[in-house]
């Protein structure tokens, strides 16, 4: 089951004993999920929703605490519509429950927000006014680099006192418009881990959590792989420009070159693949690589200074440029 899924059947089954924060959960899920309608002269409430647990949670909270019935309509996947969908419909009773969940105002204006009692709320309703948002249109995406727990919103009013009720939480929570469309998005990764914990969802943590360090152990492996092939190239392109530095030295000295420095550029020439530690190895007697190094570079720089006196190209003259940058 995708993480979004498994998300809302957990939350459809959390258990929640205080009246108030049940009453914010149902006016959060109706605002984000649904919409009211004028038919026939009637105010009708619609909720549509993607999961059938939370559609049935959502009226049993509507009858128990209002004691209005309502009806369920099960639209079924096809064309651009990719699962079913459950619609909560009230109508004998819509404009009552308009007014007791804060979608109407006093004088029966629309709220574009939240109710007010909702919005000034404590910590455990504003828990509910989440876990209610995500049921009606939340999402949750696997964890790795683009991450987010995000929430469509019907308008920037109810967006951002979805915020306000984040921050409450100790949680930051963003406002964004996307194509028209308003959005409430968490992409920090611990701040996510809370949101999930604080509404409910402490199963499903579990499961992102594991693939979220899975993740970021799959991640640092693949980092210190990068860093340990960059490193092998470059001490390959190394090894290439020192070869060539040295042919280019024994050029310029012919024979005017100390054993113990022949002997240090001999084998770098014959082994232009080995380290300098190797080198050292092969060395008669052994040598270490710091010896190994000093004498090919005494031999280099040997090289440099009488091709300056002969005033002809140096040991660097016959590198490419990303060889010289080593």
């Amino acid at each position: 089951m995708a993480l979004t899924g498994q998300v809302k059947e957990e939350l459809a089954r959390v258990r929640v004993a205080k009246t108030s924060c049940r009453k914010a959960e149902v006016s959060a899920t109706l605002r984000f999920s649904g919409g009211l309608h004028i038919i026939s002269g009637r105010v009708v409430i619609e909720a549509e929703l993607d999961n059938e647990s939370a559609a049935t949670r959502l009226r049993q909270a509507i009858h128990e605490l209002y004691g209005h019935t309502s009806e369920l309509i099960v639209v079924q996947a096809g064309g651009i519509r990719k699962s079913s969908r459950f619609v909560v419909r009230v109508v004998r009773d819509g404009e009552s429950l308009a007014r007791q969940t804060g979608l109407l105002d006093a004088r029966g204006r629309p709220v574009r927000g939240l109710a007010p009692e909702v919005v000034s709320s404590g910590v455990a309703e504003a828990e509910s006014v989440w876990r209610g948002a995500f049921l009606a249109h939340g999402s949750l995406t696997e964890p790795g680099r683009s991450m987010s727990l995000e929430i469509t919103s019907p308008g920037p009013e109810a967006a951002l006192a979805l915020v306000g009720a984040a921050r409450r939480l100790g949680v930051s929570a963003k406002s964004r418009e996307v194509r028209g469309v308003d959005r409430v998005v968490v992409r920090d990764g611990d701040a996510i881990a809370t949101m999930l914990r604080r509404i409910g969802a402490s199963e499903t943590l579990k499961v992102w959590e594991e693939r979220r360090a899975r993740r970021e152990v799959r991640g640092t492996a693949n980092r210190l792989a990068n860093f340990d092939d960059a490193n092998l190239r470059r001490s390959a392109r190394a090894a290439v420009a020192a070869g060539a530095r040295v042919q280019r030295a024994f050029e310029i000295l012919g024979d005017d070159v100390p054993d113990h420095l022949r002997q240090a550029g001999e084998l770098r020439l014959a082994h232009k693949q080995a380290s300098l530690e190797e080198l050292g190895r092969l060395a008669d007697p052994q040598l270490s690589k710091d010896a190994v190094a000093g004498r090919i570079r005494r031999l280099l720089s040997t090289a440099d200074k009488r091709a300056a006196e002969l005033g002809v190209p140096d040991t660097e003259s016959g590198l490419s440029p990303d060889l010289l940058d080593i």
